[in-house]
């Protein structure tokens, strides 16, 4: 009697036939939708003198994206230009930091006139930006989250909540998620959880790490489970109103608690949804459960909402708002300043008093003009209504990326809310291995050569991080969609003629 197939060289059988059904029919370049802006003409050094001086003269860490580096020499709203004129639509954003849009006319205006005013006193002298901004900042987030702490980074500032936390609560033990970036300092790294980012010196001590519920790639998953306009391709038998997948998550959660860390612990940090992993979404009502948990060891729930915040998940203005949760503290950067440096720790009045019980200090945080910029940032997502316009060309997009997926076998994954989308790679959605990293790179690299910027994440740099300047249109996103298909139509070429 003939031996059943294994279920890999099924897997591999399944594939075929799908991939069969493929045909090839590369469309010509997608056509960019039209820009009436012009830059100016680029006038510092040559390319090469460039490359020579970061060859010598900056630190090697710093690593470049794509084969011949972009020299980026001016930007537009959601376009950059290149030195030799050409132009790319940004759907990266400076790594989700350009929020409403590269030199914004009203953000570009209001720093001008401070630029000319006041740029620093430091925090022992009183100054109108700070009150104004702080007052403006927290009217925006929920009751009792009205104390603000401004910084200067993302890392600065989940360096801050871990302090904190611990000071608060006088416990030292916090949680984070594998797959999670909190920073690259010395005490954030213990919370990060991505191996790239870890160096070989002592890091994370009091820093526990747990499972991420990662309903496409984790061990448990369904059809239903995220709050996004695309769902996953596993599939599950839960009726409504139940997640079998979220249950087995908040058990290893659970787990974590009872075996990692003492009975009481300082706190659990998350991304609302994962940022560097991906794009990575939680089951619904994962974190709702996840904080009761927290909370009984007598820990704070801190929302990391460095790439989230600002609206740029388009249903709310926070990410933690989508979990139908209120944080204890909560951190603010890349956005909040569309790209000049800037960043904050909003918490409570009672946590934010143990902090005050002996000296902490800031030299830059907080200054005159960073304040200014932060307010004109606030002005302009709301006059600019770039929180709805994330929800509407943010959900048209997923679910233009939806059908890409549906079309071709590589397309693991699209998942995201608002304009915080990941696009995840595979060799094949059975098996859900990643995309070996050469293939993903000449996908990139086509893409890119078609005026196209895409970001990298996930474990295995397997998934392309889209979150844009939040200002980007329809027309933008069926530019970019066309771009990314012809990649994909190329990449199975090149395959099939191997």
């Amino acid at each position: 009697m003939a031996k059943r197939a294994g279920p890999f060289l099924s897997g591999l059988r399944s594939v075929a036939i799908r991939q069969h059904k493929w045909k090839s029919s590369v469309s010509t370049q997608a056509k960019m939708p039209p820009c009436d802006f012009v830059p100016e003409k680029y006038k510092s050094y040559p390319y090469e003198r460039m490359q020579k001086i970061r060859e010598q003269n900056i630190t090697p860490v710093l690593r470049l994206y794509y084969k011949k580096p972009l020299l980026l020499h001016q930007g537009h709203m959601q376009w950059l230009f290149d030195y030799e004129g050409r132009r790319y639509l940004d759907l990266f954003a400076g790594i989700v930091t350009v929020s409403v849009g590269h030199c914004h006319p009203k953000v570009t205006m209001a720093t001008q006139k401070q630029l000319a005013r006041l740029w620093h006193t430091s925090n022992v002298y009183m100054h109108p930006s700070i009150h104004e901004y702080a007052e403006k900042l927290t009217s925006l987030l929920p009751d009792p989250l009205k104390v603000v702490y401004l910084t200067n980074s993302g890392s600065e500032a989940n360096d801050l909540a871990m302090f904190m936390a611990r000071l608060y609560t006088r416990n030292f033990d916090i949680i984070s998620f594998r797959g999670a970036y909190h920073g690259g300092s010395p005490y954030t790294l213990g919370l990060t959880s991505v191996g790239l980012y870890k160096h070989a010196v002592a890091n994370g001590f009091g820093c526990s790490t747990t499972m991420v519920p990662d309903v496409f790639r984790g061990l448990w998953g369904g059809s239903h489970c995220r709050d996004s306009p695309v769902q996953t391709v596993r599939k599950c038998n839960c009726s409504e109103g139940v997640c079998h997948a979220n249950d087995q998550y908040i058990e290893q959660f659970k787990d974590c608690l009872n075996t990692s860390v003492p009975k009481t612990i300082a706190g659990f940090i998350a991304e609302p949804i994962q940022g560097v992993n991906g794009a990575v979404q939680y089951p619904r009502r994962f974190l709702k459960e996840a904080y009761q948990l927290v909370r009984e060891r007598g820990g704070v729930c801190i929302s990391d909402e460095v790439q989230t915040g600002f609206g740029r998940t388009g249903s709310h203005f926070w990410g933690f708002q989508t979990h139908d949760v209120v944080p204890d503290i909560v951190t603010l950067a890349k956005g909040i300043g569309n790209g000049f440096p800037m960043a904050a720790v909003v918490t409570t009045k009672e946590i934010a008093s143990h902090l005050a019980q002996n000296l902490h200090f800031n030299t830059f945080g907080g200054s005159a003009l960073a304040c200014v910029v932060g307010a004109a940032v606030l002005d302009a997502i709301e006059e600019d209504n770039l929180q709805k316009n994330s929800e509407d060309v943010g959900t048209y997009m997923l679910l233009e990326l939806a059908k890409l997926r549906d079309k071709f076998e590589i397309v693991g994954d699209v998942r995201g809310k608002g304009l915080m989308i990941g696009v995840e790679m595979v060799t094949d959605k059975d098996s859900r291995r990643p995309l070996p990293a050469e293939e993903i790179g000449q996908i990139w690299e086509d893409c890119k050569d078609m005026g196209v910027l895409l970001g990298r994440g996930g474990l295995y740099s397997q998934t392309f991080r889209i979150k844009p300047p939040m200002c980007i249109t329809k027309k933008d996103v069926d530019f970019a969609v066309e771009v990314f298909h012809t990649a994909l139509q190329r990449h199975m070429e090149r395959a099939a003629a191997k």
